[in-house]
């Protein structure tokens, strides 16, 4: 017989199909996440949580080009209309499509076996762009003409989505907005590894008896699966994230890393438009910054990021002490180095891994990757003593210009900027978008704005995003990013599937 739990970590099932009017009403449902999660009043959660939302333009208009949005929220929190695309619906130009997507363990738990292969939410993904396939045009949509977004782990994902074989022929551009597939927490390092060290946490100890920690997982409830504390590890990883899939007789999501996919150029090489804001890393000072600080100053390298391999510990507090130096020289982590604090999780975290893949698409022969940085000075939440040598655009800034602006009783009201120059930025960005959206090109031929060539693989050119935006011909951050090359070079760790699990012992007692 088979039982509900056997199927909550597998690929979703098909969609149901109505035989009368679905009355198509807002409920709020969302996916079980993380209780660190700032959710609407009005949520609820379930696990039969895969909605979708589907905005469409007052037109008569057919065949319009799609832009799916996969959100954001570290594979661990967040949902469909957690920002909203209404603005570029407005143009006429697109219909818009938004989703949810199941979430840490219960989406991203990977044990290689039948009823757990790994990348549930990831399968999530893909369900809904066939689903999009399928039938957006009873929408007036195009099904050809789809392009795939994300910002923060959504980014990751539409990136994830790009060098998937389940993928192929359901899209036709990506825009990654601040997250690229091969970041340190865009694929688990070892599933297995991070399956144990989750149910330990859960005072299971028997972690080692694989079957048994397999029941574990299955048995154990949604408020147990979503306790872990994302926040604040140090190594710059999530848990549970998109893993690479060892062979079962379902079908993967994901067969090889990232990296070995974008070097082999086996993939679908399509227009990407590409970058992230230049203070990505004050999502660190928001985040567990006095916490951060105390132990960087005691142990650096603690926080060196998790997909870094050494030979010994005496190797590690080396190429600790190298990194450490360059950004923060002899002096102290603290106030007044914050500025070295945000770069350093700025590249950790969002800017190398992007400028790293950008590199590898352009070595591929994608000649088609549009870069850019963000850089224009918002509102931030901060401590006065910090505040005032801030000056930048903090993590995913740009899917705040794009989209509407959040809701006055939104946990991120606060980032709303109504300055003339902001609200003329975010016309323009809109502009490069829909421009994108509906041509692969952020700024074709015609267009009144600066000309924007692709990216090579020094990374070069990049437009930068602030206002006036303007084409720079040389390397973003060149510097940083050389530094970064020659560390990941010697010491990259690449993510493994799970291994084969144990034969099970049968037994007739």
């Amino acid at each position: 017989m088979q039982h509900l739990e056997d199927d909550l970590f597998k690929a979703p099932l098909p969609a149901p199909l109505w035989l009368d009017t679905f009355e198509a009403v807002d409920k709020h449902i969302m996916c079980h996440q993380s209780t660190l999660s700032p959710l609407p009043r009005t949520s609820i959660l379930q696990d039969d949580c895969l909605i979708t939302n589907v905005f469409v333009p007052d037109t008569e208009q057919t065949k319009l080009p799609v832009i799916v949005y996969v959100h954001g929220g570290a594979y661990q929190i967040g949902y469909g209309n957690m920002f909203t695309p209404k603005a570029l619906v407005k143009s006429k130009k697109v219909i818009a499509v938004t989703f949810n997507y199941r979430l840490g363990a219960h989406g991203f738990l990977c044990l290689g076996t039948e009823d757990i292969p790994g990348n549930a939410g990831m399968k999530d993904q893909v369900a809904l762009l066939r689903w999009v396939q399928k039938n957006i045009a009873k929408f007036g949509g195009n099904p050809n003409d789809v392009t795939i977004a994300g910002y923060s782990a959504g980014s990751s994902a539409a990136d994830l989505l790009m060098l998937s074989k389940s993928t192929k022929g359901l899209f036709k551009e990506v825009i990654p907005e601040s997250g690229a597939s091969v970041g340190v927490w865009s694929v688990q390092i070892d599933p297995l590894e991070i399956a144990k060290e989750f149910a330990i946490s859960q005072n299971f100890t028997d972690v080692d008896d694989f079957y048994a920690l397999e029941e574990f997982y299955k048995s154990a409830p949604f408020e147990v699966l979503t306790s872990a504390n994302f926040l604040t590890r140090s190594d710059s990883t999530f848990m549970f994230v998109p893993c690479i899939e060892r062979y079962t007789e379902t079908e993967r999501f994901l067969d090889d890393a990232p990296v070995n996919i974008l070097k082999s150029g086996n993939y679908n090489k399509v227009p990407l438009l590409y970058g992230f804001a230049n203070m990505e890393g004050l999502l660190r000072v928001q985040m567990g910054y006095d916490l951060f600080t105390y132990k960087m100053n005691s142990k650096f390298s603690d926080f060196l990021p998790g997909d870094l391999k050494f030979e010994s510990e005496a190797q590690k507090e080396e190429v600790a002490k190298q990194i450490k130096e360059f950004y923060f020289g002899d002096k102290a982590i603290a106030e007044e180095t914050i500025l070295a604090y945000i770069d350093y999780f700025t590249d950790v975290l969002f800017a190398y891994p992007t400028l790293r893949a950008v590199k590898y698409h352009a070595e591929a022969g994608n000649n088609q990757v549009y870069l850019y940085e963000y850089s224009f000075p918002e509102n931030q939440m901060l401590p006065k003593s910090i505040q005032t040598k801030i000056r930048g655009a903090n993590h995913c800034a740009q899917t705040q210009a794009v989209f509407d602006p959040p809701p006055k009783d939104s946990p991120w009201a606060h980032l709303d900027n109504k300055s003339e120059d902001f609200i003329r930025l975010r016309a323009i960005m809109r502009e490069l978008w829909l421009n994108f959206i509906t041509t692969g090109k952020p700024v074709p031929s015609a267009s009144s704005l600066p000309a924007w060539p692709p990216a090579n693989a020094s990374r070069a050119p990049y437009m930068s995003l602030t206002m006036p935006p303007q084409l720079v011909d040389g390397p973003l951050l060149e510097r940083r990013t050389r530094f970064w090359d020659a560390i990941y070079d010697k010491y990259y760790r690449t993510p493994v599937p799970p291994s084969t699990p144990p034969p099970k012992i049968h037994s007739d007692l």
